[in-house]
C-alpha cells in the first residue's frame, strides 16, 4: 500500500470515530472538547481522507489496464465497457470510426491524439458512478451533447483553425458520472 493510501485510511477512521462519538456509539469526549470540532473536524477529516485515497489511485499509472482496441461487429466502431476498474485505449495511427463507451463504477481513458480521423464521427458515452477521459487531436472540432444527472461533460479542447475540419460528436448520458475531453 502507498503512504497516501494509508494516510487516507487513517483520516477516514478518525472522522468515523468522531461521528461515532457524536452519535453516542462510543464515548471519548476528553478528545473532542472544542466546540468547532463537533461538525467541522469530522467533515474535514472525511473529505481529506477520501480525497487522498482517490488522488493516490488517480496518479498511479499502473491503475489503467492497457487493452487492445475492441472492434465492434461492424468492423469499424469500437465498443468499450468497464465495470469496477479502469481501462485505457490508445490509438497509434489506426483509423477511428466512432465508439460506444460504457463506464459503470469505473473509468475509461481513450487517447485519440494519434488516430486518423478524416470524417465526422460519433462517440456515444454512458456513465454510472464512473468517468471517461478523452484525449482528442487538435485538428478536429468537438461538439458535445449531454444529458447528465449529478455529473457533466468538460470540454477543454482548442478550436481548430480550419472550420471544415472533421467533427467528433460526443453524445453523453451521465448519472453520477462525468466526461473530460481535452487535447
Amino acid at each position: 500500500m502507498k503512504p497516501r493510501t494509508i494516510i487516507g485510511i487513517l483520516l477516514i477512521v478518525a472522522g468515523a470515530w468522531k461521528l461515532a462519538n457524536l452519535w453516542g456509539i462510543i464515548e471519548n469526549d476528553w478528545l473532542w472538547r472544542q466546540p468547532w470540532t463537533a461538525y467541522v473536524a469530522p467533515a474535514l477529516l472525511l473529505y481529506v481522507g477520501a480525497g487522498t485515497i482517490i488522488d493516490s489511485y488517480r496518479r498511479d499509472p499502473d491503475q489503467w489496464l492497457q487493452r487492445p482496441l475492441p472492434i465492434g461487429e461492424d468492423g469499424k466502431r469500437i465498443c468499450c465497457s468497464v465495470h469496477y476498474g479502469g481501462d485505457e485505449y490508445v490509438y497509434r495511427g489506426e483509423a477511428f470510426h466512432g465508439a460506444r463507451l460504457d463506464a459503470f463504477c469505473g473509468g475509461i481513458r481513450m487517447d485519440l491524439r494519434e488516430a486518423v480521423i478524416t470524417e465526422d464521427e460519433e462517440i456515444d458515452i454512458h456513465t454510472f458512478c464512473g468517468g471517461i477521459e478523452l484525449f482528442v487531436p487538435t485538428h478536429v472540432n468537438v461538439l458535445v451533447k449531454s444529458r447528465s444527472f449529478i455529473g457533466g461533460v468538460g470540454n477543454h479542447t482548442a478550436r481548430p483553425a480550419d472550420p471544415k475540419a472533421p467533427t467528433l460528436h460526443i453524445v453523453a448520458s451521465n448519472f453520477f458520472g462525468g466526461v473530460d475531453v481535452k487535447n
